[in-house]
């Protein structure tokens, strides 16, 4: 199951008896805006590396989420897990800008830029050494998944296309999880508030969860990383 390192770090912390929660470090919500209030991203993201967390992503979209290749690429040269970068890739050559930074996952969006763009940058992107995520939101694209033989698959719950101002649930992954590919390390992002939504996302079949905003929006989000992680095996936070 699964193919590369990022994956792999998530089935680890999973063979560890860990939950994989992925803190998504992005500097801007177009839904809640401003989520740093100042704060140092590098700084956070090697805190929350510190504290468990077995992946990060990164979101280098500058015009509505804030974000930049630089900060990929400090992230990347700051901790030594697996990073993931989150953008709309629509070529190879932002395949190749990617592998250049250092992050060892690319996210590919059906969503963006349909079926036939994502298989190429896929094969790109293996070419180069990276591990694609393939990212779907509904029965058809976890199909084009499935038959893109796919490893790495995100369940997206909110829409990426109206920029997750939406208010989606856990109930997309709970639609879709069951028709991921059976090899495939499946992933549940956005709309993950609280530890129980993260609880009820691994209830229906995903193996890890990506959470961004709830944890920028904590006055402390190292320990708003810890509470999402030991409340969803049952713990105490």
């Amino acid at each position: 199951m699964g193919s590369g390192p990022f994956a792999a770090a998530l089935l680890a912390a999973r063979r560890r008896g860990e939950v994989p929660v992925i803190p998504d470090v992005k500097l801007r919500s177009p839904k809640e805006g401003d989520l740093m209030a100042g704060r140092d991203p590098i700084a956070q993201a090697v805190a929350l590396a510190q504290a468990g967390a077995p992946a990060l992503s990164v979101v280098t979209e500058p015009d509505s989420f804030g974000g930049s290749t630089a900060l990929a690429r400090e992230i990347a040269q700051a901790t030594s897990l697996p990073v993931l970068r989150k953008d709309f890739l629509t070529s190879p050559a932002d395949i190749d800008e990617s592998a250049a930074l250092g992050v060892r996952a690319v996210l590919l969006m059906y969503a963006t830029v349909g079926r036939d763009t994502v298989a190429e940058l896929h094969a790109r992107a293996l070419a180069v050494g990276l591990e694609p995520f393939v990212e779907t939101h509904d029965a058809t694209e976890m199909e084009w998944a499935r038959a893109l033989g796919a490893t790495l698959v995100g369940i997206n719950n909110r829409d990426i296309t109206a920029l997750e101002v939406d208010d989606g649930t856990v109930a997309r992954t709970a639609s879709l999880a069951a028709l991921a590919p059976a090899s495939a390390v499946v992933v549940s992002e956005s709309g993950i508030a609280t530890p129980a939504d993260a609880a009820a996302a691994l209830a229906a079949g995903a193996h890890a969860v990506l959470v961004g905003t709830a944890i920028w929006q904590a006055a402390d989000p190292v320990a708003c990383y810890r509470a999402f992680a030991a409340a969803t095996t049952g713990e105490s936070a």
